[in-house]
């Protein structure tokens, strides 16, 4: 039998394969489905499964419980608005590699916030990650060349890591199945309400093809990239240390370019493999050099 610590990172390394493999499917989803209706449905069909799933540990939830799922799904939500509007410009392999830099932000984030103090190997972590953002983000020709879609994905990067830090913050006073309903309830709720706002506002009009590529994006990203992947995400983290758990999720972007690779037959230049083996150095160097960062004083 497999050890508890066993089972938890192998429950994380098959979600940064499933969120790996499903950037190449939403990007080709895309060109028969507006961003918010892609999320309306993928989150609405998620969160009917988690609730069938975890309806038990959804009627035990208390008010504290709730307002932690609701403050978790805010961040999901705006996560998935930017990574997915990202991804209508830029490729899969650097969309995944940009996003994955999330790890590399907890602990700024953490420092903004007073919670944790920032050690020199992790702004020797983070310089090294960001230098790998510029050669992802920044063609040779300068910032006039930037892909519209990479900055866009930047931003989504910067809202995951609040998810994760509010999911480890939260996971050991919560259930795991409440929890995850509510962050994924939470996102189809907001990206509803978002649907007519942003189509009145002329953001964005509502446009869904319903096609061979729509149909299973949708239930990829559903059922195996959320309704799957969120509870044993959230498990995951529960069972692991942060640290350990974010090494992990380094491997999410290494599977998104070998199935963009085998897929899309995506090339990726020099630049790019340099700016990608950048962004991996620096989630790791954060993480084995410098995961101990002191607590600052209550």
């Amino acid at each position: 039998m497999l050890n508890q610590r066993i089972r938890a990172d192998l429950a994380l390394v098959l979600c940064t394969f499933i969120w790996g493999a499903t950037f190449v499917v939403v990007k080709d989803a895309l060109a028969d489905i507006s961003v918010l209706a892609f999320l309306a449905v993928r989150f609405g069909l998620a969160a009917i499964l988690l609730a069938v799933m975890f309806r038990r540990s959804i009627t035990r939830l208390d008010k504290g419980g709730v307002w932690a799922g609701a403050q978790i799904g805010l961040f999901m939500f705006g996560g998935f608005v930017f990574q997915t509007t990202g991804l209508r410009w830029t490729t899969p392999s650097k969309a995944a590699f940009i996003t994955g830099s999330s790890v590399v932000l907890v602990p700024l984030l953490l420092a903004a916030f007073g919670w944790r103090r920032i050690t020199p190997w992790t702004w020797t972590a983070v310089a090294i990650a960001f230098g790998g953002l510029y050669f992802l983000t920044v063609p040779r020709e300068g910032f006039l060349g930037i892909n519209r879609g990479d900055p866009i994905v930047l931003v989504c990067a910067i809202l995951f890591a609040m998810q994760i830090i509010l999911i480890s913050r939260y996971v050991e006073r919560f259930s795991v199945g409440g929890l995850s309903f509510l962050q994924v309830a939470a996102t189809a709720a907001l990206s509803i309400l978002a649907l007519p706002i942003a189509a009145g506002m002329g953001w964005e009009p509502v446009r869904i093809v319903w096609n061979g590529n729509v149909v299973f994006a949708i239930a990829a990203t559903a059922v195996a990239a959320t309704a799957i992947a969120t509870p044993l995400q959230t498990w995951g983290q529960k069972h692991t240390s942060a640290s350990h758990a974010a090494i992990l999720f380094t491997l999410e972007p290494v599977f998104a370019a070998l199935t963009s690779l085998l897929l899309r037959r995506e090339r990726l230049d020099a630049r790019t493999l340099a700016g990608a083996a950048l962004v991996l150095v620096g989630i790791l160097l954060a993480e084995l050099k410098g995961p101990a960062p002191v607590p600052l004083a209550e």
